[in-house]
């Protein structure tokens, strides 16, 4: 059995072939070129990386924008000092791209983006603002914290034990999410069906995927309302509860809205109401506002505690506080007697709370879980903070940071004034070191002038494509001058006898 050995064995190159292909659509080995690439070639890869690149962070800034932007606004100091640093670090290798080499188009251009950049950051506090740049003496006081829907990382939402938690860990208010039942019972629900949060599955799994204010209360006071929290672990807090805390939970039930009521009336709290109005076709579609005052009045608690969100039927829950979702001016605000707004934190800037603050229209920032995002609107001087962790901003009794500005404005222009003479020191030192280098070359290295030391360093560099078709040259003149020895040779054989192949000459 005869073994064929292959002439030649391939790399697969499966990441080049991907690139290639990619880049120039050059998919097959032997169409891939041989050449290196060319500085062009390079410079274009390059922006096409840099573009596809932007191109990514752009896209997750428009998704992030809102919190980037509070992110920026809280540390916006510290980035400056920050990129002030780098910028000062940098100007080592900009001075010596500049100052060691001989002048041309880049270098000029390079030096002149430096510079508008390190300009650009000395003057950067000039364009933001920071709440937490303020007198000591100016911070307003603690935010209060509502507890919204309870204090649903430690407790399943919207159920009793999980409002109790909320009032342990210091929220002076309650936020609830309404809904009302078939039969007129307001009880407490987030989401539009009970699947996430109850066992009706298991009890009603005809029924699952239907409204749940199509059923009655009979039936929703018969799910488990708080199993599904200890199986998904939502926030990873199970694993910290005791064995009696995770038993009172598994038996949880849904909690009506007076429940929720009377708790709060026993702590002395305030309530806020977000009420998921029924659908046209529900029985109880015109008489759910009555509903909803019947269970007020039922629980007992002062009406001046209950806030109000519902856009509709204002004028008849004038008792109640008004507040609403919807980011509206101050003139809109007076016009709707509305007294409070309920935002989320994407919405509300810094120069618009102040504005409302301004003309008395208390403002409530939704949902704030993180002490960096507490610290910020506690600076802003917002009065109260919806809150899903009120176990978390408990433990925040002062700002994260707070510096005046006096203080601030030392650092500012001392930062910009150190780093402007350390690059202004880089740069004369490079230029002196630069003459004291070209000074000994002059002293000693043309004294050993030697004309072929030039020229092989001439030689040294060229480029590599011109060195691959000079050795192709060789190859090819070697390939020409053996092929006419052969001839030559064949004229005269070592038999004595010379031969023509086409009936010439013969011995």
């Amino acid at each position: 059995m005869v073994k064929h050995q292959p002439l030649q064995v391939y790399e697969k190159q499966v990441f080049v072939s991907f690139v290639t292909g990619i880049y120039g659509c050059r998919w097959k080995r032997y169409q891939r070129s041989q050449d290196e690439s060319s500085r062009w070639e390079c410079t274009w890869f390059v922006i096409l990386c840099s573009s596809f690149l932007l191109l990514l962070f752009w896209a997750y800034f428009w998704l992030m924008h809102f919190t980037f932007m509070l992110c920026y606004q809280y540390t916006a100091p510290f980035l400056h000092l920050g990129a002030l640093v780098t910028v000062t670090a940098i100007s080592w290798l900009v001075a010596g791209y500049v100052v060691r080499r001989e002048r041309s188009n880049i270098q000029v251009m390079v030096l002149f983006i430096y510079i508008v950049v390190l300009l650009g950051l000395c003057l950067a506090p000039l364009t933001f603002t920071c709440p937490c740049i303020m007198d000591r003496h100016s911070l307003k006081p603690r935010p209060s914290i509502i507890g919204r829907r309870g204090a649903p990382m430690l407790a399943p939402e919207n159920t009793a034990v999980s409002f109790n938690r909320a009032l342990q860990h210091g929220a002076s208010s309650l936020e609830a999410d309404v809904t009302i039942s078939v039969d007129g019972v307001p009880f407490l629900m987030r989401d539009h069906t009970l699947r996430r949060t109850t066992d009706v599955t298991k009890v009603f799994p005809a029924r699952q995927y239907e409204d749940a204010s199509f059923f009655n209360w009979t039936e929703i006071r018969s799910l488990n309302a708080g199993q599904w929290f200890l199986e998904s672990d939502p926030y990873w807090t199970v694993a910290s509860l005791t064995v009696k805390e995770r038993s009172r939970i598994g038996n949880q039930t849904v909690c009506s809205l007076v429940e929720m009521l009377r708790l709060a009336a026993r702590a002395n709290s305030s309530v806020l109401l977000n009420i998921h109005k029924p659908p046209p076709e529900h029985p109880r579609y015109r008489s759910w506002f009555m509903d909803t005052l019947r269970a007020v009045q039922k629980a007992g608690i002062p009406l001046k505690r209950v806030t109000w969100t519902p856009d509709t039927d204002r004028g008849r829950v004038r008792g109640l506080h008004q507040t609403t979702s919807e980011k509206l001016s101050v003139e809109a605000i007076r016009q709707r007697g509305i007294t409070s707004l309920t935002l989320h934190y994407s919405k509300a800037s810094h120069k618009e709370l102040q504005e409302y603050l301004a003309n008395n229209v208390s403002v409530t920032v939704y949902p704030v879980n993180e002490p960096w995002l507490y610290s910020i609107l506690w600076c802003s001087g917002v009065p109260s903070v919806s809150s899903d962790a009120p176990h978390v901003l408990r433990k925040v009794p002062y700002p994260i940071w707070l510096m005046s500005q006096s203080a601030y404005n030392f650092i500012w222009m001392t930062s910009d004034l150190v780093s402007l003479a350390i690059v202004i020191g880089v740069f004369f030192f490079q230029k002196i070191y630069l003459c004291v280098c070209c000074n000994r070359w002059r002293m000693s290295g043309m004294q050993n002038y030697n004309p072929e030391h030039i020229m092989l360093s001439a030689v040294a560099r060229r480029s590599s494509r011109d060195v691959n078709i000079m050795k192709e040259k060789l190859i090819f003149s070697e390939l020409n001058n053996g092929l006419s020895s052969t001839e030559e040779l064949s004229l005269y054989p070592e038999n004595g006898y010379v031969r023509y192949s086409h009936g010439g000459l013969s011995r």
